[in-house]
């Protein structure tokens, strides 16, 4: 059997040996809590299985959908942009369904590059934006992202001669892994840059309803130029508790819409139809309702970080997404520092290597475990001097 040389590309799970641990563990009966996965713990909220309840019992939603999704649903999507953002899109031509934002994201490289073509992707970050270059055929190159710059790439940094063969740039604000934000003179800046050199942005907007301190994370489209050269991907994922329902959508220039509904037409036949009027009853959430999620979240934030900053960590408390992402002592790699910790008290963080060369030093730990278990996280943590 032969398998294709694009499967062999795939950079190993540098996860391996804490995984071998990790099992381990487990097999001796130890509890290991993990601050791994950004992966809501919070029910899906009641009205929303309700809305998913009623439309299962409709005939025509045990049928195939459409991979544009259903109008009720991409209508849905343009009322909460212009509620949200001040943001006016056509539901026709400029807004199509996603089974959740990772395929779409995947997806995506297969519109914009060929073999040869150049993706600029942020490091650390997301590893399905590399992955998806690969496997189309492109190469990667890094937009370092660091303290220094904010968690913003210098596009100024990037030489002429790969700005001239990329064909797409990655962004994503609220950021994963750093928790780092962007503002709209941060995007206008990447809307010119991406006119310049004709490139077509791909913005993973996927955190902006968590947030906290009264901040409102602002969309990259809402700024002037951005339709005329990029998408946005968002999810009800993390915006609703919705990640098992596989539920997401992007917006933006139409043309892009339609390359990817290209894609999505040859290679999948789109959301279940019933999952999608629960993403229509999502979309009404009020405010109230996310801002007592987002509650929980900022009360986890705040009761995590003395206990790292008490291990020796350095930590900003972050204004958005689900993470905390701390610079670790020195004398350890971040894998390292993972493992002693894992080691000495049975509690997981992500070494940001796993995000990329950039993410060295620092490791993530996600908020989305449930308050019990952060209480036993955080009293196995205590006191701890490596």
């Amino acid at each position: 059997m032969k398998l294709s040389e694009r499967i062999g590309k795939v950079p190993p799970y540098i996860f391996v040996q804490i995984s071998r641990k990790i099992a381990a563990k487990k097999a001796e009966g130890i509890e290991v809590i993990s601050f791994g996965i950004g992966d809501p713990d919070i029910p899906t909220p009641s009205n929303i299985l309700d809305a998913l309840h009623e439309a299962s019992l409709d005939p025509p939603n045990h049928r195939y959908p459409e991979s544009e999704g259903l109008p009720e649903f991409r209508q849905s999507v343009a009322d909460w942009y212009k509620r949200r953002f001040g943001v006016t899109l056509d539901p026709e031509t400029e807004v199509l369904s996603l089974i959740g934002a990772k395929e779409g994201i995947g997806h995506a490289a297969f519109c914009f590059i060929d073999p040869g073509d150049i993706a600029l992707v942020p490091d650390p970050g997301y590893p399905v934006y590399g992955i998806g270059t690969l496997f189309a055929g492109g190469s990667s190159y890094i937009m370092p992202l660091t303290e220094d710059n904010n968690w913003l790439p210098d596009f100024e940094a990037i030489p002429r001669t790969v700005a001239d063969k990329a064909t797409v740039m990655w962004l994503n604000y609220p950021n994963n892994p750093t928790g780092a934000i962007a503002d709209k003179q941060f995007f206008d800046r990447a809307v010119k840059f991406a006119k310049d050199y004709n490139i077509a942005v791909m913005h993973d907007a996927c955190y902006t309803e968590v947030a906290y301190d009264g901040y409102q994370p602002p969309s990259f489209l809402e700024v002037d130029g951005a339709k005329d050269v990029g998408l946005e991907f968002h999810s009800l994922s993390k915006s609703y508790n919705m990640t098992g329902w596989r539920i997401g959508m992007v917006a933006g220039n139409q043309e892009m819409i339609s390359a990817l509904l290209t894609i999505k037409s040859n290679l999948d036949s789109g959301v279940a139809q019933a999952v999608q009027h629960m993403a229509i009853e999502g979309l009404r959430q009020t405010d109230e309702s996310i801002e007592a999620r987002n509650s929980v979240y900022q009360s986890r934030r705040d009761r995590i970080i003395p206990v790292l900053r008490d291990m020796g960590m350095r930590v900003i408390p972050p204004k958005a997404s689900l993470y905390i992402w701390a610079g670790i002592p020195d004398g350890y790699t971040s894998a390292e520092f993972a493992e002693k910790v894992l080691d000495d008290t049975d509690v997981l963080m992500i070494p940001g290597g796993s995000y990329g060369e950039a993410g060295e030093g620092y490791v993530r730990l996600s908020v989305t475990l449930s308050d019990s278990l952060i209480d036993t996280a955080l009293e196995r943590l205590a006191g701890w001097q490596g």
